[in-house]
């Protein structure tokens, strides 16, 4: 592979494809500022499917190698945001069935503590607490592609267009599957108020 001196050669001026394709022909320099502008993108995305740091870092670290593996296979039949956004959601599946599988780690506790600000009605915070905890627990039970629709709706407010462009699903799909999560998130939240 081509080695390009270094990552201040490319400013905000070159674009994601045109850096694609200079990754394409070996230049990491290029590959290095693709990672710079996606690296918010794709650890938070890793938080929120994983729900720890540690976990969420180990999954945007093993995203973006996965990508460098893959570079030369990537065809811009979509954004490189997107194809890096499905990347990091199959590495945080690929490492939760792995944790599930060698019992090593228990997913459900690696949530981090919810900050609270003294300033607010402490009545107010615990609720608020125990509701964030409540939709955490509810959404861990759920499958993480359920889990990754709700998220990108609820949370991140994207359009159900973007969501199916995200996932490489139909936007009917992508409906559809949020439909079905939603109803299993109300049937899991009807079970606890029981």
């Amino acid at each position: 592979m081509a080695k390009v001196s270094n990552l201040n050669n490319y400013s905000e001026s070159v674009s994601n494809s045109e850096l694609v394709r200079l990754s394409q022909l070996g230049d990491q320099a290029a590959f290095e500022q693709l990672v710079v502008r996606h690296q918010e993108l794709v650890f938070s995305l890793a938080f929120k499917l994983t729900g720890n740091k540690e976990m969420a870092n180990d999954v945007a670290q093993e995203a973006f190698i996965r990508a460098w593996r893959a570079i030369d296979k990537f065809r811009g039949d979509s954004t490189f945001g997107t194809w890096i956004y499905r990347i990091t959601v199959n590495s945080a599946w690929t490492l939760r069935k792995k944790a599930k599988k060698h019992k090593t780690l228990n997913i459900d506790e690696t949530y981090e503590p919810v900050v609270i600000d003294e300033k607010r009605d402490p009545e107010l915070v615990a609720i608020n607490s125990d509701l964030s905890l409540t939709l955490i627990n509810a959404l861990d039970k759920i499958p993480i592609d359920q889990r990754i629709i709700v998220e990108l709706k609820s949370i991140e407010g994207r359009s159900h267009k973007e969501i199916a462009d995200f996932l490489g699903i139909s936007v009917t799909a992508a409906k559809v599957r949020l439909h079905r999560a939603h109803q299993r998130l109300r049937d899991i939240l009807e079970e606890v108020e029981k």
